[in-house]
C-alpha cells in the first residue's frame, strides 16, 4: 500500500511538473507572440475573431461531447471505445463545419461585417482539424505522458506565432490570427500522429457509444451550458457596443486566462486522470486533493492579485495606449478569475466520484444566476464595466455553489477548504497592494511594472517561507531534485 501511495505521489509530482514546463513554456511564447501582434493589430481585428467565439466553442463542446471526460473516467476503456470516439469527433466536426459554412452569409449579415462570410469558412477549419487529433491527446492525458504534450504544444506554439507575426507585418490584418490558428492546430495534429502513433483499429461500435454516453452526455450539457455563458457575451457586445469595445474586453479576458487557465488546466488535467485512478478510496482521494487545493491557491492567488495591481502599467508598456480602455476591465475580471482554481479542482472531484449528473446540476444552477446578474448588468447599465462587475461577483458564487456537493460526497465544504489556503489568500492580498502602490507612485510604465512585479513577489514569497506554507515547501523540494542534479553537472564540468 505504501509503495503505491507513493507511486501515486511520484505521478502527480511527475505530471504536474511536465504539465507545468509544457504551460508555461508554450504560454511564455504564446505571450511574446501575443504583444507582438496586439502592437501591429487593432482592437477592432480581435473583435472580428471575438465575435466568433461564441460559434468556435459550442462547436467545440458538440465534437467533444464529454466524451474525452468519459475516457479517462472510464477504468475498463478499450480500443473499440477510443475508435468509436475518434469516428463520432470527425463525423461532428465535419457536419458542424458544412453547417457554419452554408450559414456563414447569415451570421455576417447579423453581426454587420460582411469579411466574415470569408473569415468563418476559413477559420473553421481548425475544427476538422482538431477533431483528428483529439483522441490522441486523450490517449496521452490517460498515460500522463505530459512530455509528449509538452513537445507538440511548445512547438506549435512557436511555429503558429511566427507565422501569425509575419502575416500581421505583411498587413494580413484579421487574417493573421486566422492564419495563426489554422497553422496552431495543423501542427498539433500533425505531431499528435507522428508522436502517439495511434490510429483507429476499429469501426464505430454502437455498445461501446452507449456506455461512454451515459457518462459524457451530463458533462457535454453541463460544458454547452458553460461555452454558452463564457462566450455568448462576446457577441452581445460587438452588437451593443462595437468591434473594438469586444477588442478591449477580449483582452482583458485573454489576460486573465493566461495566468489564470494554465494553473487550473495544469493541475485539472493531472488530478482528474490520477484521481480517477483512486476513485473508490475516499480517504486517499481527499488527502490527495486538498494538497492540489493548495496548490492550486499558492500558484493562483498571487499571480491574479499582482496581474491586478500592475495592470496599468503591464498595458501602456507592452501594448501601447491605443489598448488603455482594457486596464479597468483587466482588473474587475481578476476577481472573478480569482477563484476559477478551485471552482475546476472541485468539479474535478466530483466528475471523479462518477456524479456526472452533479456537475449538470450546478452548472445549470450557477449560470441562471450568471445570466441574470450579467444581462441584468448590460440592460440597466449599458456598460461593458458593469458586466465585468457581475461576472466577478458571480465568481465568488459559483464558489460557494460548487462545495456543497464536495460537502455532500466526501466531507470537504467550504469552510475546510478556506481553511487549506487562506494563507495563500492572505498573502496575495499584500501582493496586491504592493504592486498597486507601484503603478500609481512610480510614472514611468517600465519601472513600475518591473518594480511591482519584483518587490510584490518577493514580499509573496517572504512570507510562504517563514510560515513554512505547504505548496511552497513541497514546490522548492521539486525544484531542488530536479535541478540539483543539473547544476551538479554544471560545477563539475566547470
Amino acid at each position: 500500500m505504501n509503495e503505491n501511495k507513493n507511486n501515486i505521489k511520484a505521478m502527480a509530482v511527475h505530471g504536474v511538473a511536465w504539465t507545468m514546463v509544457e504551460k508555461y513554456s508554450g504560454q511564455i511564447v504564446q505571450f511574446i507572440i501575443q504583444i507582438i501582434l496586439a502592437r501591429l493589430l487593432t482592437p477592432s481585428e480581435y473583435g472580428l475573431i471575438g465575435v466568433l467565439a461564441i460559434f468556435m466553442a459550442i462547436s467545440t463542446v458538440f465534437i467533444d461531447g464529454g466524451f474525452s471526460a468519459a475516457l479517462i473516467q472510464c477504468k475498463n476503456r478499450s480500443q473499440r471505445d477510443l475508435s468509436t470516439v475518434f469516428y463520432l469527433n470527425v463525423a461532428i466536426a465535419l457536419t458542424i463545419y458544412l453547417i457554419l459554412c452554408l450559414s456563414a452569409p447569415w451570421i455576417a449579415q447579423f453581426l454587420k461585417h460582411p469579411i466574415l462570410t470569408r473569415i468563418i469558412r476559413i477559420y473553421c477549419l481548425t475544427l476538422v482539424i482538431n477533431s483528428l487529433s483529439s483522441t490522441g491527446q486523450t490517449i496521452l492525458t490517460i498515460n500522463l505522458d505530459f512530455k509528449t504534450t509538452t513537445k507538440i504544444s511548445f512547438a506549435s506554439g512557436v511555429i503558429s506565432g511566427v507565422i501569425g507575426i509575419v502575416m500581421a507585418y505583411c498587413d494580413y490584418g484579421v487574417w493573421a490570427l486566422v492564419g495563426q490558428s489554422i497553422a496552431y492546430a495543423a501542427v498539433t495534429t500533425l505531431l499528435t500522429f507522428i508522436l502517439v502513433r495511434w490510429v483507429p483499429r476499429h469501426g464505430f461500435s454502437s455498445d461501446s457509444f452507449r456506455r461512454l454516453f451515459s457518462f459524457s452526455s451530463k458533462l457535454f450539457a453541463a460544458s454547452l451550458i458553460s461555452a454558452v455563458y463564457e462566450k455568448i457575451f462576446g457577441i452581445i457586445i460587438g452588437k451593443m457596443f462595437s468591434t473594438s469595445a469586444l477588442g478591449f474586453y477580449d483582452r482583458a479576458i485573454s489576460f486573465n486566462q493566461l495566468l489564470n487557465n494554465n494553473i487550473s488546466t495544469v493541475l485539472g488535467r493531472v488530478s482528474y486522470p490520477l484521481l480517477s485512478r483512486i476513485q473508490d478510496d475516499d480517504e486517499r482521494l481527499i488527502g490527495i486533493y486538498r494538497r492540489y487545493i493548495e496548490i492550486s491557491a499558492f500558484l493562483t492567488f498571487p499571480l491574479l492579485m499582482m496581474l491586478c495591481g500592475i495592470a496599468k502599467p503591464l498595458i501602456l508598456a507592452l501594448l501601447t495606449a491605443k489598448w488603455a480602455p482594457s486596464i479597468l476591465l483587466l482588473q474587475v475580471l481578476t476577481f472573478g478569475f480569482l477563484w476559477d482554481g478551485v471552482i475546476v479542482s472541485n468539479l474535478n472531484l466530483i466528475k471523479v466520484k462518477g456524479r456526472s449528473d452533479l456537475v449538470l446540476k450546478l452548472e445549470i444552477i450557477k449560470k441562471l444566476i450568471a445570466f441574470t446578474l450579467c444581462i441584468g448588468s448590460l440592460v440597466v447599465f449599458r456598460s461593458v464595466l458593469a458586466l465585468c462587475i457581475a461576472k466577478a461577483i458571480y465568481g465568488f458564487i459559483a464558489l460557494i455553489l460548487n462545495t456543497i456537493y464536495t460537502k455532500k460526497l466526501l466531507n470537504y465544504g467550504f469552510l475546510r477548504q478556506l481553511r487549506d489556503y487562506r494563507a495563500y489568500l492572505a498573502a496575495s492580498v499584500g501582493v496586491l497592494a504592493i504592486s498597486l502602490l507601484a503603478s500609481e507612485l512610480i510614472s514611468n510604465s517600465w519601472i513600475a511594472l518591473i518594480t511591482g512585479i519584483v518587490f510584490s513577489g518577493l514580499f509573496y514569497l517572504t512570507i510562504c517561507h517563514c510560515f513554512r506554507l505547504y505548496a511552497y515547501t513541497e514546490t522548492i523540494g521539486i525544484l531542488q531534485s530536479k535541478l540539483g542534479p543539473i547544476v551538479g553537472k554544471f560545477r563539475k564540468n566547470s
